[in-house]
């Protein structure tokens, strides 16, 4: 079911972004006191006593870009508002009312859409004292805010919910969506696979590299199944990194990775594996979580073979050697949808539970195939084992001493038990505890 959507415009540093993380009550989208950091549109779920709506962050209106990408951010405000079911002006009491405001509100007018006027950065009952000049915008009373200072909350979420339409029955069964992170260096072609997934131009594309800033959450459905894509922006060196925009777009990207189901890591297939594609392919495998390495611009690899391209990553990307390999091309919209088929299995995979003597089996056969090797006198034994936890799938061995495993036989295992287990695509954790006395019992069932 498409939820409402509430859309945050404004001019330039009126803290929209600021009263959007605020109202997600999470950090979301970069705050910056340079403007237009925002670009695209950054949305997310929100959920208030029962009801629920995304709620959309927009660029500063009437702003303009020193990277050349004004009209493309006036484009996307300028759809955003057309699909809005709600609109939240933002205005600076701080600053007060400015001709650019009214200009705005002529424009948000004409929309013929519920408007919610809303005076930010009241932070104290001195700048508070000047917000009836915004009366004469014709949009009502203000509604004061900060923030900053986490006030004004529940007076617009009232307001909100006052505003959207009814709900419409609820579905048979709440099922989450499959959230993937986007990741890649720079112009690896992250945001416009997005847009040819969607059918839609929901990300700047741009041929100028760092076009995306911030981690951009994409919500669709296709074939009856519910996705979050969560654009990242173009990773480059840490040495080159220049302004904090730049380091903010980095940490997203970090925590967009964290957050996603699965990640598909982006590889131009029309440059070279570079040093910064190694670093972030590292950084996928460090996080535990299932992982596509996603061939962009296959339609610009002229003569290169399929088969000689995977085997070229398994050496140069060892760490990441389990992880299938797709192919794929905005352009031609070569397996577009074969990249979701390989997000839902890897999803499935991640969430399998084994049974306990599906596992043991598998960890006895481990121990005949290749023992471990005894480490100052000292044989490492295995007494049994149990999946604890699922994505990642993490299996706890109880052995007599967890200092006797190297790291070269915990490697055998994970892929050991990748081979014999429904786990063939996916990283396992594995944990190696000292068996207590009081489980010798239970080691022996």
């Amino acid at each position: 079911m498409t939820l409402p959507a509430v859309v945050i415009a404004g001019r330039p540093n009126v803290g929209k972004s600021a009263l959007f993380n605020f109202l997600a009550q999470r950090r979301i989208a970069i705050v910056e006191p340079t403007a237009g950091v925002t670009r695209d549109r950054i949305s997310t779920v929100v959920a208030h006593e029962g009801r629920r709506f995304e709620l959309v962050d927009t660029g500063g209106m009437g702003g303009h870009d020193p990277d050349a990408l004004t009209r493309e951010i006036e484009h996307q405000i300028q759809i955003a508002l057309e699909k809005a079911d709600l609109v939240l002006f933002v205005v600076d009491v701080a600053q007060g009312l400015v001709p650019q405001d009214r200009q705005i509100a002529l424009r948000l007018r004409r929309l013929g859409k519920p408007i919610v006027l809303i005076a930010n950065k009241a932070d104290s009952r001195t700048i508070e004292a000047d917000s009836p000049d915004f009366f004469a915008l014709g949009l009502g009373r203000p509604i004061l805010v900060s923030a900053v200072q986490s006030r004004g909350h529940n007076d617009i979420m009232e307001s909100i919910l006052e505003r959207l339409p009814e709900p419409g029955p609820a579905p048979e069964a709440d099922v989450e969506p499959v959230t993937f992170a986007v990741v890649g260096k720079r112009n690896a072609g992250k945001s416009t696979f997005i847009n040819a997934l969607v059918h839609e131009e929901r990300l700047i594309v741009s041929e100028r590299p760092g076009t995306t800033r911030d981690a951009v959450d994409v919500y669709f459905e296709q074939d009856g199944k519910t996705y979050i894509a969560i654009d990242t922006a173009g990773i480059r060196r840490r040495t080159h990194i220049q302004h904090a925009i730049e380091y903010f777009s980095f940490s997203r990207a970090e925590a967009a990775i964290k957050r996603a189901d699965v990640v598909l890591l982006f590889v131009d297939a029309s440059t070279p594996v570079s040093m910064v594609d190694k670093n972030l392919a590292m950084m996928v495998r460090d996080s535990n979580k299932p992982c596509a390495i996603v061939v962009s611009k296959w339609d610009l690899a002229k003569g290169r073979d399929t088969a000689e391209y995977e085997n070229y990553f398994t050496k140069i990307l060892p760490g990441l050697d389990f992880a299938p390999i797709v192919f794929t091309s905005a352009a031609t919209g070569l397996n577009l949808t074969g990249v979701l088929a390989v997000v839902r299995e890897l999803h499935r995979q991640a969430t399998i539970r084994v049974s306990t003597s599906e596992l043991n089996k598998a960890v006895e056969e481990a121990v005949t195939r290749r023992k471990p090797s005894p480490k100052h006198n000292k044989l490492p034994k295995v007494y049994y084992a149990t999946q604890a936890s699922v994505s990642p799938p993490t299996l706890v061995l109880f052995v007599n001493d967890p200092l006797l495993f190297d790291p070269a036989y915990k490697r055998f295992l994970s892929n050991f038990f990748r081979e014999m287990l429904p786990f063939h695509e996916i990283p396992l954790k594995i944990e190696f505890r000292a068996r207590k006395r009081s489980e010798s019992k239970l080691a022996k069932k």
